[in-house]
This record gives structure tokens, sequence and C-alpha cells, in this order.
């Protein structure tokens, strides 16, 4: 019997790991998925993609898994390979910046197989607008939409291509909050366009690119397995949101800053206080959407039911990296998440800015939009 309970002991030991493993840093063989945190992603080790970036903000994936940011007060998209120097593909022509303004979102055509077209949304001297170009000649840029306020704050920025082909854009109210419920102001909106800058016919309102309105400055924009757009939102002084964008909705603002009981608005289905969050990107990742939070310098976790049904959020890397700008999941399912240190209100280390790149317990599936990554029929 005294026997047996020695071989106990010892086989216990063996899979826990000696105390010299773990001075040695060697991690026993379970600790990889004791490690996992909110949506089966692994925070304990990440990559460094890269290091000493000049406020990264846009960032979209290439078929072939490499990354493209936007770098927003340079005006410069960078091109990023784990394990390589970033490499400067492309100076945007006409970029103005200054307090949040700059080169803001980019997006990769989800046809890029096809068509190589790369977008970015930006404000010059005068305006908002959102170009596309090609990397074979960056200097080629093609307006697509324009004429959008700007302001040194609330430009929102943030586009992505939806499961359906077509571009969204968060636009701030740029300032002036009675634009957000303007349907005649394109401020204050969350934007549904044609890849070629066309409005669809089936957008809410006849011959207009606005989608949703009631919004004071959008920053993150990304969609579920079940095709679900969900966008984060700054608030003033009191609440900052995530919502579910439904076709046509109005989202309160200036009304309304977080929940309400005047049935003409719809709720955000989280809300946080500004020091916990002021969230920016925003990506889902085994039924988790992960918020990069700015102010709260952290990441966000809201697990989210395929019914849609919104459970309690938890905050992963809290003040580890500092404020976090964007993230995104890559082509193959890890996730990639961009600092925001020196933007003019952090304090950055070192090496900031950087990109972080998360492993995730499995390889998923792209996210919804991607799968154009594929040939398949050309789209204007």
């Amino acid at each position: 019997m005294r026997l047996r309970v020695i071989l106990a002991v010892a086989v216990l030991a063996v899979g826990l790991g000696t105390p010299a493993n773990a001075e040695a840093g060697v991690r026993p063989a379970h600790a990889a998925a004791t490690a996992l945190g909110a949506g089966d992603v692994d925070f304990s080790e990440p990559q460094v993609v890269a290091t000493g970036l000049e406020a990264p903000w846009g960032l979209d994936f290439l078929p072939d898994g490499s990354a493209l940011v936007a770098q927003r007060d340079q005006g410069t998209v960078l091109r990023l390979r784990p394990g390589r120097p970033p490499v400067q593909v492309a100076r945007i022509a006409g970029v103005v910046g200054g307090g949040e303004a700059g080169l803001l979102g980019l997006a990769v055509s989800p046809r890029y197989l096809l068509d190589r077209w790369v977008y970015v949304c930006f404000t010059t001297a005068s305006d908002i607008r959102i170009v596309r170009f090609r990397l074979s000649a960056p200097q080629s840029q093609q307006v697509i939409l324009s004429g959008l306020a700007r302001a040194s704050v609330h430009d929102g920025g943030r586009i992505a291509f939806g499961p359906d082909g077509m571009l969204y854009a968060g636009i701030g109210d740029a300032g002036v909050p009675a634009n957000a419920q303007n349907l005649a102001s394109r401020n204050g909106k969350i934007l549904r366009i044609r890849p070629n800058g066309g409005v669809p016919a089936d957008n809410p309102f006849p011959g207009s690119p606005v989608y949703s309105y009631g919004h004071r400055n959008v920053q993150g924009l990304t969609w579920d397995a079940r095709g679900r757009l969900f966008a984060t939102e700054f608030g003033q002084n009191t609440w900052d949101e995530v919502n579910l964008i439904v076709r046509g909705g109005n989202y309160g603002w200036p009304i309304v800053e977080g929940r309400s009981t005047d049935p003409r608005f719809r709720d955000p289905v989280v809300v946080w206080p500004p020091a916990q969050a002021s969230p920016s990107g925003a990506a889902f990742a085994n039924g988790t959407l992960f918020v990069a939070a700015l102010r709260g310098a952290r990441l966000w976790a809201v697990p989210v039911s395929p019914s849609g049904q919104v459970g309690t959020p938890s905050a992963e890397l809290v003040g580890a990296y500092g404020r976090l700008r964007t993230v995104e999941r890559a082509p193959d399912g890890s996730l990639w998440v961009a600092t925001s240190n020196r933007d003019g209100r952090g304090t950055p280390a070192a090496t900031d800015d950087r990109v972080l790149r998360f492993t995730t317990g499995e390889r998923q599936p792209p996210p919804a939009g991607r799968v154009g990554f594929h040939a398949g029929p050309a789209q204007p």
C-alpha cells in the first residue's frame, strides 16, 4: 500500500511540473490549456510583431497572413510579418492630422486576389474621405467617398467589409452633436457603401449611404459568426457603449448617452464608464467580442451566444501594455492587438507603439467577410 502511495505522488509531481522546471521557465504540458483566457486566447506569452510604431490605427490582413497597418500621424502604411521588420508600402497623399485626426481606418478588399484594392479612411485639411489604392501603385488613389465634416476630435474612422461585401464606415459627429440626428448629414453615422463608393439599393434611406444614426464617435466595427454587426462607441462623460447595429436604427446621441426608456432609440448591449473603456477597435473570436480600450488600458472580452445574448464582460491585459487602439483576428485565428501610447495621450514605453500577436486554442475560420480572399466573381 505504501508503494502505491509513493507512486501516486510521483505521478502527480510529474503531471504538475517540478520546481526546477518552474524556475527554468518551462511550463508543464497542461499549462497551455490552463493559460487560455476568454475566447480561448492565450494572453500569457504574446509574440511581438512590431515595435517603434507611431500611433498605429487601422489594421487588416492580406491573404498571405501578413498585415497592413496605418500610422495615424505619419500618414503611412506598413506591412507587418512576424519575425521581420516593418516595411513601408505606401504614403497616403493629403493626410492632415492633429488631435484625433490623421490616417485612420484601413481595410483590405475581401476580393483582394482579384482586385488588389486596399482602402483607407483619413482626414484632409477640409474633410474626411475614403480612398482605395493598390500596393503596386500606392500613389494612384481613387476617391470613393469624400466631403464628410472633419474635426480634431470625433472623426470616427474605422472601416471594415461586412459579410455582404459592402464597406462600412464609422464616422463621428465631428464635435457637432446635432449632426448625429440629422439624416442630411453623414456625420454621427455608420455608413454602408459599395466597394466603388456607390450607394447600395437596399440601404435603409434611399440614395443615402447612412446605415444607422444617432452615433457620437464609432471606432470599432465587427461581425459575429451569424453576421450580426456590433459597433463600439465613445460616450461623453457617463457611458461608453457597444451597440448591436440594425438597419436604419437610431442609437440616441445626443439625446441619450447609454441606456434609456425612450422607444425611439435602441439601447446599447454593453455600457462602461469611460475610465474603464474609451472603446476603439473590436473583433470576434470563438464567440467572444474583444474590444480594445484606450483610457481603460485593457482588452475587454464580451461573451456573445449564438442567439445573440450578451454575457458579462471580463477584462484581459489590464494595464499590461497601456492604451489599446486596435484588435483584429488574423486568418490563422490569432488576435493582433495594437497599442496607442504615442497618440499624445499615453505614456509610451521605449518599445512603443507595438503590435502584439496572441494565439488561440485552435485554428478558426476566417472572420466574416473574408471568404472573398478566394477566387470569385469580381465586384465593382
